[in-house]
């Protein structure tokens, strides 16, 4: 995969538009895997929204948020919490922001390595699992 690069703004909590550019980081790989990233409040808590890699069948949406450990990316962040309404599974995750370049862009890094790494396992949990997923 291509390294990507991301900003990070951050956003008015009034207006809920981004207003301030915090940060641009390179990512050597996994990018794909970020639906979105913003900042938000004094504190400067990262929001950054966790998706799939790949297009799911209707069946795989629900078998991949059950055998989906949140704990795996939990472990790294301050808090990861499912988001329905989305095309594919997305999962928010919250965090400090960091204002050395070095310590976000690792930080994104291995969020996104354990990210990966989870879907992985999930991908190879359901395989076979379509049966007991198939609506009738």
């Amino acid at each position: 995969m291509d390294e990507a690069v991301i900003v990070i703004m951050l956003k008015d909590e009034e207006t809920g538009f981004l207003e301030k550019e915090l940060g641009a980081y390179s990512l050597p790989e996994n990018g794909g895997l970020i639906y979105n990233i913003y900042a938000e409040g004094e504190g400067k808590t990262v929001v950054l929204r966790l998706s799939c890699d790949r297009e799911l069948a209707d069946w795989e949406y629900d078998a991949v948020y059950d055998y989906y450990d949140p704990e795996t990316v939990g472990a790294l962040v301050d808090s990861v919490e499912e988001e329905d309404g989305h095309f594919d599974p997305v999962w928010v995750v919250r965090f400090p922001f960091a204002e050395e370049q070095d310590v976000m862009e690792q930080r994104l890094a291995d969020i996104l390595q354990a990210h990966e790494e989870e879907l992985l396992s999930v991908y190879e949990a359901i395989k076979d699992k379509e049966d007991d997923y198939r609506e009738e």
